[in-house]
């Protein structure tokens, strides 16, 4: 493709700079793009892969995000091919084991992380899974490739006293409708343990209060089946309750034009201060602020959630029950948190006291 290229530029010095944007820039672009249609198996074929994902599997956009992330890095490794080793490959159907094989090798080489590597073959391995079923390629090279051992580290939960301090400086601001807000996102997330992606996309209809029911992604979770998580803290309710009058009827009237922006996307139940639909970086730039102000550094939202199904293990929650909480896909995920069972300072109190003095919060 680099001979390609050169050979445009050099022919480009005979031409006026009128006729180079009239013409020639045209032509040139062409034959970069066929050059690169030579070398690059099809791209549209991943994309065709993912939509699968999507329609069919209910992948997250996180996960289908990454996993195009992966197989692109792939092609383009493919394309460029490593001397005699490995020539440039131009379509999938000439993809071999050698290939995937060597692409994890030169991964571990630039020092991947386990996981990485491990997530990127699994990418390969269903990508090329999908390309068999379909007929576009007639044998998977990523068939009898063994998935590769990763060693989980143990999840980090927040201790007793952090979650104090935390909760102590959420609960001492002032009543503002923000303060509401992020009072009820914190109870909820300590109470259910949901995904942050979960909790803000979440609408109002979606939040039984009589019941003290919700149903994450309007019933719909991982792989489409159903899930509804109870609250299980009447002092969670009662704040979702009070942001509910107070809070976000204030903020769902602070986009422009006074009109709430909110019910363009099915009354979401967690606005920013503009009237719209909370995202997850900011609501991590909140969980930041707090955390900060309590002194505190290794904290993420996932440690809410994470805290969630520890305290669950140590009360002795079933597995295929945690597992339903916690949507997920697979019973070896939620089983990480049983190995957490021994590690646990026996000493440390139950996250699931009063955080504000008079009402119940469950962390």
């Amino acid at each position: 493709m680099g001979e390609v290229v050169r050979s445009c530029l050099k022919n480009l010095k005979t031409y006026t700079y009128g006729q180079l944007i009239a013409r020639r820039t045209y032509i040139c672009l062409n034959l970069v793009n066929k050059a690169l249609e030579n070398h690059m198996p099809n791209t549209d074929e991943i994309e065709n892969f993912l939509s699968v994902l999507s329609a069919q599997k209910s992948f997250s956009v996180n996960t289908l995000s990454a996993y195009r992330n992966d197989l692109s890095q792939f092609s383009q490794y493919l394309e460029a091919g490593e001397g005699e080793s490995l020539k440039p490959v131009k379509n999938w159907a000439n993809v071999g084991r050698d290939h995937i094989v060597l692409f994890l090798l030169y991964l571990k080489g630039r020092s991947y992380a386990p996981t990485t590597v491990a997530r990127k073959q699994a990418a390969i391995k269903s990508f090329f899974k999908h390309l068999t079923s379909k007929g576009a390629v007639k044998t998977n090279p990523a068939e009898d490739l063994a998935s590769p051992h990763v060693d989980r580290n143990l999840p980090h939960t927040i201790s007793s006293s952090d979650a104090d301090r935390l909760f102590r400086e959420i609960n001492q601001v002032n009543q503002s409708p923000e303060a509401l807000r992020d009072r009820a996102m914190m109870q909820l997330l300590s109470a259910t343990g949901l995904r942050v992606g979960e909790m803000v996309a979440l609408n109002v209809n979606d939040v039984d209060l009589t019941s003290g029911m919700v149903t994450p992604g309007g019933g719909s979770g991982l792989g489409g089946k159903s899930r509804r998580v109870a609250i299980g803290s009447a002092g969670t309710v009662d704040v979702l309750k009070e942001y509910l009058a107070k809070g976000r009827q204030a903020l769902s009237g602070s986009a422009k034009g006074g009109a709430s922006l909110a019910t363009q996307e099915g009354e979401p139940l967690f606005l920013n201060h503009r009237g719209q639909r909370l995202t997850r970086q900011g609501f991590w730039l909140i969980l930041k602020r707090y955390a900060k102000a309590a002194g505190l550094s290794e904290i993420s939202p996932h440690t809410l959630r994470h805290s969630f199904a520890a305290r669950k293990v140590d009360a002795g929650a079933d597995m295929r029950d945690l597992q339903q909480m916690l949507g997920h896909a697979s019973i070896s995920t939620t089983q990480v948190y049983a190995r957490m069972t021994g590690k646990r300072d026996p000493r440390k109190k139950r996250l699931d006291k009063p955080r504000d003095g008079r009402k119940k919060a469950v962390l």
